[in-house]
């Protein structure tokens, strides 16, 4: 029993990732068609109505009257609402090595999370695991070349996402009281609701509501992505992610982060013919930022549609957020 229970739970993570990782084709291409705060308002929208309706028709099972939902809105609070910010502030205000730095030691400081909150001790095993992982993703970025930004708010921003996905896992493995499906859900509603506001606040600032509420039906790249995102990774994925921290704990889930990564480079390299260039995917994505947006020290040369075409300059958090010039 406990042999099935680590095998489900490990393929659970493993596909997971894999989900992840493919999200690299569907992204690629609405770098330019579309903000990031578009794209994460789209998916959980989409994701939460897809969601409801299987729940609408009795595929999936939530019992959530009459129960506290503390537990799971601490959960979405670190993830997804907390997460995404600082992945897209973090990666939008540095170099995407500082970047790969960074989210690579989202395992680690998970095991670290987990041992702290939870009292659960890493095995050996499992701390060779995720150091080997760390130490592959290091010295790809390494490889490639290191540059800087120095960017006070980028780090602030990175430190944020990598901080908010370890105590997601943490959170996850306490809401043990209720399933899967239902911790998926409640994070699925937040994201709706937070990022939903946000990508209309953005549009608003910009007066290009119009523009994107008919985002997904005039641009064709836009609207294949949203739905993989919203149903692939918001939907199937974070419930395998919910699923494998339940049955194997949230330090075996973490050492299978990487695998996002190594798919997303093959993915790129397979599909898209590109060369293996880790600038454009390295870092885990959990299913929200666009691949190969421009660095700190490029994304002045270029005009970035937000959907409303712009041209950034120094901006503070809630600017970079919105997409505030």
């Amino acid at each position: 029993m406990k042999e099935n229970r680590a095998l489900s739970g490990g393929l659970c993570a493993l596909g997971c990732e894999v989900l992840y990782g493919l999200s690299y084709l569907f992204t690629k291409r609405t770098a330019d068609a579309a903000s990031a705060l578009a794209l994460l308002g789209w998916r959980f929208i989409v994701a939460l109505a897809v969601m409801s309706l299987c729940v609408a028709l009795g595929l999936v099972r939530i019992r959530l009257r009459g129960r506290r939902l503390w537990p799971l809105l601490r959960v979405a609070l670190f993830c997804p609402c907390l997460y995404f910010i600082g992945e897209t502030v973090g990666i939008r205000e540095t170099t995407v090595t500082e970047s790969g730095v960074f989210l690579a030691c989202v395992p680690a400081l998970s095991l670290l999370a987990s041992a702290v909150i939870l009292k659960k001790k890493p095995t050996r095993r499992q701390v060779v695991g995720i150091s080997i992982t760390f130490l592959g993703v290091m010295t790809t970025v390494i490889a490639v070349g290191i540059s800087s930004s120095l960017s006070p708010m980028g780090y602030a921003a990175l430190m944020l996402a990598v901080a908010a996905y370890a105590l997601y896992s943490v959170f996850v493995d306490l809401a043990s009281d209720y399933t899967g499906a239902e911790i998926t859900y409640a994070m699925l509603l937040s994201g709706a609701a937070f990022y939903g506001l946000l990508a209309l606040g953005e549009a608003a600032a910009h007066g290009a509501l119009t523009a994107l509420l008919t985002l997904p039906v005039k641009n064709g790249a836009f609207r294949t992505a949203v739905l993989y995102q919203g149903v692939g990774c918001s939907v199937a994925a974070f419930f395998l992610s919910n699923a494998a921290i339940a049955k194997i704990g949230v330090n075996k889930t973490s050492s299978f982060i990487g695998v996002s990564t190594i798919v997303s480079i093959l993915a790129g390299a397979l599909a898209l013919g590109e060369p293996l260039h880790i600038g454009q995917i390295v870092g885990a994505d959990r299913g929200g930022r666009i691949h190969g947006e421009p660095s700190v020290e490029n994304i002045k040369a270029k005009k970035i549609p937000c959907p409303a075409e712009r041209v950034p300059t120094e901006r503070g958090i809630f600017d970079v957020l919105w997409g505030i010039s």
